[in-house]
């Protein structure tokens, strides 16, 4: 939010008024501004969205749904854990040291594990993942 507001006080700061038609320093520093502020409020809605999230618990016989915290190995062995939210996708969170990445329900990896259960296969681009474990 400050960075929002310093990029507009910026934008109509009077050093910025532009001195000819192709000085665009203020017309920059407008869209920074706008731009900031858009994402503001995004990150505001997505606070609100994870504020009223009711975290569900998962056993071994659940369908991963929003909320899931998932394990998954790849055929190299290589394990990734990822946090089905309901916004900020790409977010990454460290939990007990390891790195957990936040994905929607609408991301390629979400649409292929909404419904799927533990020891399921998912097919994610060229790569293939089991579910080891459904928290």
């Amino acid at each position: 939010m400050k960075a929002a507001k310093a990029a507009h006080e910026a934008a109509i700061h009077e050093e910025n008024i532009p001195d000819n038609k192709y000085d665009t320093l203020s017309l920059e520093a407008s869209y920074v501004a706008q731009g900031q502020a858009n994402r503001a409020q995004e990150i505001k809605r997505a606070l609100q969205a994870y504020r009223g999230l009711s975290l569900q618990p998962f056993d071994a016989s659940a369908e991963i749904r929003l909320t899931a915290l998932v394990t998954l190995e790849g055929d190299d062995g290589a394990l990734k854990t990822v946090f089905i939210g309901p916004q900020e996708g790409g977010l990454k969170l460290l939990l007990d040291g390891e790195e957990v990445l936040v994905i929607t329900p609408s991301s390629p990896m979400g649409r292929e594990l909404i419904g799927k259960s533990l020891g399921d296969t998912v097919e994610i681009g060229s790569a293939s993942y089991e579910i080891v474990d459904l928290y």
